[in-house]
């Protein structure tokens, strides 16, 4: 298979299945602070982080992180995905961020009391 078509194909599978929607987490590993989060496309986030530890920019995480990744660096974040969201394709996006927001509530409600989480469902 040359190279063209082995794109094609990736191009093809990649608008059949969309990217993966799903929870979560940022981990401070110097002080154990986590964020916890939601996304329709997990590999931004993956990217993200990817970027800023290439480029040393902080600002690609929430700014809520700021602070601590400037006083620690990126390179003491840690990104876990927590729990990917099965998307059917006649969900709506509207009906997928909904889903996203009851697996982030449930999540909060499992994680270890003693974490610190920096997000507020009311965010």
């Amino acid at each position: 298979m040359d190279q063209k078509s082995r794109r094609r194909e990736l191009v093809d599978e990649y608008k059949r299945t969309g990217p993966e929607a799903g929870v979560y987490s940022f981990t401070n590993t110097q002080t154990g602070k986590v964020f916890l989060g939601s996304t329709l496309n997990l590999g931004s986030m993956r990217g993200k982080l990817e970027f800023g530890r290439a480029t040393g920019s902080v600002t690609v995480l929430d700014r809520k992180l700021h602070a601590d990744a400037r006083q620690y660096g990126i390179e003491a974040f840690a990104l876990e995905v927590l729990e990917v969201l099965e998307v059917r394709p006649e969900m709506t996006s509207t009906e997928i961020r909904a889903d996203l927001t009851t697996l982030e509530e449930l999540w909060r409600e499992r994680l270890d009391p003693r974490h610190r989480v920096l997000r507020d469902p009311a965010d």
